[in-house]
Parts: C-alpha cells; structure tokens; sequence
C-alpha cells in the first residue's frame, strides 16, 4: 500500500516538474536557428530523464477500447515504443484542435516507425462519460489511433492531470520524458518524436513490431444513404418556398431539401477539402452553422477556419473570411479572405441600423477563441461611431479568455466555446448557446454589453456549473447547449441542450427554462442523441432538429407535439457524384456449368479500399437460377455460381460492401452488380469473368 502510495506521488510530481521543464524549454529551443541544436538540447533532456523511475500506471483492467481489436498494455503492446498519451474530452475545442496536430504527427512517424499514439478520454462532462457517446466522437472526428475511454478518470488523477488537452510523451520502457499542455505544440513534438526514436533506436530498445489496429467506422452510414452526423441548419423562405439548408457535418457538404426532405441540391461531397468552385467541385471540411441572406447561404466551415458562400443563382462556392489556417488572432481587423479563424461554429445575419441606413452584418461564433466576430458585408459603422470597410473581419465581442464574464464592454466579456447564435432582429440581441459553461449568453446588439440569460454559474471562472434543472436564470442547469432557435411569435428561445438530448425552451425576459422535449437519455427512435442544430419554419409551428448522433434530421410539430424523422429523398438528376450500380453481360453453354466472377473496384475520386477492413459481397439468386456453394464472402473471393441446363436468359446480382478511404477520412459505400446471363450452345461451359466496378 505504501509503496503504490509512493510510486504515484513520483509519478505526478514527475509530470509535474517535466510540464514545467517543457514550458521553459519551448522558450529556450525558440533561441536557436540551427536544427542540429535544438536536437543536441533535446537529447540532453531525455538523457536526464530517461531512468527517472517514475512508474506510469498501467491502463486499468475492463476499460472499453476503440480502434483496435483488444486492449493495449503499455507493458506488452507498447514496450519498445515511443507512446504519446492525449488527455482529452470530445467536447473541447482545443483537444479537437490538437486532433489535427496529431494527424500531421502520425503521418510522419507511423507505429512500426516506433511512435503510437494513444487518446486517453477523460471526460468534462456527465454525457462523455458512456463509450457510446465516445465512439460517435471518434468516429465524427476520424480519428483513427487507439482511443480508451479512462471511465473513472484514474489514469488522470495518477498522474496528475489538470487541464483538457494534456499530452504525455513516454519512452520506450514506460518512462515520462516529456509533457504539452494545450493546443500548438506539433512541431516540438516531432522534434521530440524524431531525436527519441534516433536516440533509443541506437540502444536497440525501438521495436517495429504493428498494433491490433481495429478502425471504428462499422456505424457510419454512406452518403447515399442520407446524413452523417449532421451539425446545424436553417430555413430559407423565398418566392419558391420553404427550403432547408441542412449542414451535413459527416460527408463534408451541404444539402439543400425542400420541406419534405426531397433533396434539390448538394454542395460538396464525401471527400473534405477546401476548394471553391461549383456545386460539384467545391469541398468542405466539417461544415456546421448555416444562415441565408436572399439567394445567398454563408457557411460555417469549420476544420477549414473558414467561412464560405453559396450562391444560388450563380450554383457556385467561394470564401468570404478565412484562409484554412486555424487562426490564434484574438483582434482580427485584415479583410476576410486575408484574416485568419478558428473554428467558426455558427453565423447570422443582423441588420444594422444607423441613421436611416441598414447594412447586413454577419455574426460568427468562433469557438476556437471563444469569441464572436463579425464579417462587414458593407460599409458600416459600429459601436462608438467606428467605421469598417466592406469585406473587415473583426473580433467584436470576448477577450478570448474561455469564461462565463458577463460585462457591459464586450472585449472584457468572457465567452467559453461560443457553438450556436441566433439574432433576434426586433429586440436588436442575440442569443448564444455558450457551450463549455452549459450557459444562454445574450449580446445587446445596440451596445455590445454581453449578459446572462440562464444556465452557467454567476463565478465567471466556473465552467463546470452544469446539469438538468428546469428553473430561471443560474438555477436553470444545462450540460453543453449547441444549438438556439428564435420563435418570433411566442417570443422564445428554443436551445438544443445536447448532452441532456433534450430540447428546452426559454423565455428571453424572464430567463425561465423547462423542458420540451427528450427524456434526458439518448433514443433513435422518438427523442434524441446529442441535438446540435435547431431552425423554426416562417409560420411558427415547426421546429426542425438536427439530431446528430442519429444522423438524422427530426420534425417537431409545435402544436401537437408530434416528433418525427424526416425521410431524405435523393432526386435521379440531383448532382450525386458517385453512381454505385453496375450491370454487366456474360454468355455460357446452354449445357450448363460454373460462372466465376472477380471484381476489381477502380477508384477515379482518390479513394482506396482499406485493406485492414472487410470488404463483402452477398449474392442474390431467384428460384430457378442457379446455385451457389456460398452466398456471402469476402473480398478478393470470387463469386461462384452453377447453372443448369437451359437456354432461356436469366439474371442475378451481386451486393459488394465495401470501406474506401482517402486520406482523411474512411466511409462505407454499397455498390450493385447485376448480371444478364445469356445461352449460347457454343459457349464454353467454365466461364471467368473480371470485372472492372469504376467509382467516379
């Protein structure tokens, strides 16, 4: 007992003394120009700390994995291997941030290269807590390392952790030799990862040996089966009617449907990127909040830190703020195109009025600086009589700090994850879902004085004051809110309270909250998995969520408070880019005999099959066709169907199941083959057939 009280004292004052070692040394490696320098100061230190006999605990017994086929040991798997450990939590936006460094790292130093990393989940909040919650997160983000879901947080508390992302490096043997706290640290750590693995390679203690590398992607749906984990969306009311813009986070793009669902246009695809251009052409990376001004959509975008315009009338795609960088500019000021972002989550138009003169004005929540921005789509001037140029991207509100500060001067309010903003023209405010301090902020449009609305703690440095209370203004209790909706005739807030699945309405002068719908655990079938995105239909009766871990968009009637699921429909001429059936003609003796067919699927899009995943196929054969010794098998098998006597033509088909990646991202896709058997008394009786399925 003593002992083990001991070891894990050393342990955190280990990490404890590495994080501040590693703070300073950031600074100092700052000093040299030579890269052989910066190496010789970094050996120095892994020297030093290499047989500093702390012991880092092992991975606790029964804890739930993902992305390998059993859990990993760190004295087993991980011996002769350089380990990074991610402390994170799937709603922070800093760790979503270091997700990306560490994708750059991997691609540099791959597992038999010596390097691993593995993400330690260690949640914030109540919702994170349930491996369910933690495979969508995993899979939502693509990520594709080993990931543990530390339930109890006792790897946390063992060695010392205290802040969402934290990162420790260990050696070969287990040792800690390095630790990062926050976000921007990719170029330490290769440089780190790089001097490690040379140094412990020539010790002959780096082995090359692979993982039980499992990838988590048997729940995804394919694009042309409707949503994937859809983020935001909007209404769009014009001559023609209602549409909804609907912000299909998962496959990159957005959909643009009628009220029914009947899908009209998609813009972007399954492959991310950032890449303006036409509907088909233009590619997304994660796209989230929506809004509409006439025939134009403006688009959060982002794992781009971008925001981007759709024009209808011209069917094209451009960026209007942003430059696909993630930004750490609190301030801001350049023209759009030319000033860096991070991580916009939403957007919404306000009119500006001033003296007579109205001007649109389009509001960003930036939750990677916890801040809101505004992008001038005209001249304007702003609060205390400034004046901004057209195409100025400014930070107007938040001081950056991740805080629940309310204050009458916006740059000293404090906002915490900013994920939701709703304008409400009449009462010139807006309402912000404040995510990480589970608060309703709003913003005095006429001021810029940022106030409570309700959730959240009246500390403004207590972000984890959060629940599931009805109540008014701090007794009000909600768990990480995404998304807000206005309800301009019963004057009211609608907030999806994400993490409780449920919807709640709140009365904006009062700060009363009650729920509405949800029953507080996540359901496919009536209610909700983590809602992110609401919009209200112009007349007022229809609330439309976007359910995001169902992948699923759902319709509430607001007078019968009915819920049900809209059905996306695909239209034949709508600008899918993928057509996944094929049909194909093969001739074989009238006499009978053995069909083999082999498939070679060819990809013009960039994509691969993953060869770590079952690639399937099913045969389906009618009465009287033929037989077949298996009517399932895998990839690269060939199909093997008898036929029998006969000279009348016949038909059969084949469903192929198979996972295709880019280098980002991995989805599934279902391809049909259909085959036209043809008689022909010269035909030959053992035919082999090689197929060419080509994917655009």
């Amino acid at each position: 007992m003593c002992g083990l009280v001991s070891t894990k004292m050393d342990t955190q004052e280990t990490i404890e003394e590495l994080t501040q070692i590693c703070m300073k040394m950031r600074s100092h490696l700052n000093k040299f120009s030579e890269q052989k320098d910066k190496e010789a100061v970094i050996l120095k230190h892994i020297k030093r700390f290499e047989n500093n006999g702390a012991d880092i605990p092992e991975f606790q017994k029964g804890l739930e994995w993902f992305n390998v086929s059993k859990g990993l040991s760190l004295a087993q798997h991980l011996k002769g291997k350089i380990v990074l450990l991610d402390f994170f939590t799937y709603c922070c936006i800093n760790c979503m941030h270091v997700l990306a460094e560490l994708e750059e790292i991997e691609k540099q130093f791959s597992v038999e290269d010596g390097l691993v990393v593995i993400g330690v989940h260690s949640a914030k909040f109540t919702n994170e807590r349930d491996s369910k919650n933690v495979l969508s997160a995993v899979q939502r983000y693509n990520i594709m390392h080993p990931v543990v879901n530390d339930v109890t947080l006792r790897m946390w508390n063992d060695m010392g952790i205290i802040c969402w992302p934290s990162l420790v490096m260990l050696g070969p043997n287990g040792q800690p030799l390095a630790v990062f706290v926050g976000e921007d640290h990719k170029d330490e750590i290769l440089l780190y990862a790089k001097v490690m693995i040379a140094y412990f390679k020539s010790l002959n203690q780096i082995s090359n040996h692979s993982l039980p590398l499992k990838p988590a992607f048997h729940l995804l749906s394919s694009p042309e089966d409707g949503l994937l984990f859809p983020g935001k969306l909007a209404v769009l009311s014009s001559e023609r009617g209602t549409k909804l813009v609907i912000s299909d986070s998962g496959n990159n793009r957005i959909m643009i449907t009628n009220e029914h669902g009947k899908v009209e246009h998609i813009i972007g695809g399954a492959s991310l990127g950032f890449q303006d251009g036409d509907f088909k052409s233009a590619k997304f990376n994660s796209p989230q909040g929506v809004c509409a001004l006439d025939d134009v959509i403006y688009i959060a975008d982002n794992n781009n830190h971008a925001i981007r315009k759709i024009n209808l009338s011209e069917r094209s795609v451009s960026t209007v703020a942003g430059t696909g960088s993630q930004s750490h500019d609190h301030c801001g000021g350049r023209n759009g195109t030319d000033q860096d972002l991070s991580s916009p989550w939403d957007v919404a138009i306000y009119h500006h009025e001033y003296e007579n003169t109205v001007v649109p004005v389009l509001l960003i929540a930036i939750a990677g600086s916890h801040q809101i921005w505004a992008l001038f789509l005209k001249d304007t001037i702003w609060w205390k009589e400034k004046r901004y140029t057209a195409g100025t991207c400014i930070a107007i509100v938040g001081s950056g700090r991740e805080e629940n500060r309310n204050n009458s001067y916006p740059h000293a309010a404090g906002l915490a994850q900013p994920s939701g903003i709703v304008v409400v023209q009449e009462c010139k405010a807006a309402f912000i879902a404040d995510s990480e301090s589970s608060a309703i902020r709003r913003l005095h449009l006429d001021s810029g004085r940022v106030s409570a609305v309700c959730g959240g703690d009246k500390n403004p440095t207590n972000l984890h004051a959060f629940g599931d209370v009805d109540g008014k203004e701090y007794s009000a209790k909600l768990q990480h809110p995404l998304g807000i909706a206005w309800d301009h005739l019963e004057k009211q807030i609608y907030v999806a309270d994400t993490y409780n699945h449920k919807i709640k309405s709140v009365d904006a002068a009062t700060g009363c909250c009650k729920t509405l719908f949800g029953d507080g655990k996540p359901d496919s079938a009536f209610f909700f998995n983590e809602p992110s995105g609401l919009a209200v239909n112009p007349d007022g009766n229809v609330l439309y969520v976007a359910d995001t871990n169902n992948h699923a968009l759902k319709v509430i009637d607001l007078k019968s408070k009915k819920i049900s699921t809209m059905a996306i429909s695909f239209r034949r001429d709508s600008n899918r880019n993928t057509n996944n059936t094929f049909t194909f003609d093969t001739t074989i003796s009238t006499r009978g005999g053995e069909l083999s067919i082999s498939f070679d699927v060819v990809f013009l899009n960039g994509m691969k099959l993953n060869v770590d995943a079952p690639q399937g196929w099913a045969v389906s054969l009618p009465a009287n066709v033929g037989t077949a010794d298996a009517l399932t098998g895998r990839l690269p098998t060939p199909v093997s169907v008898r036929l029998p006597e006969g000279e009348a033509r016949s038909k059969f088909s084949v469903a192929l199941n198979i996972i295709a990646c880019t280098a980002d991202t991995c989805l599934p896709m279902k391809l049909s083959v259909v085959f036209n058997v043809h008689r022909n008394a010269d035909a030959p009786t053992i035919v082999s057939e090689k197929r060419e399925l080509v994917i655009q």
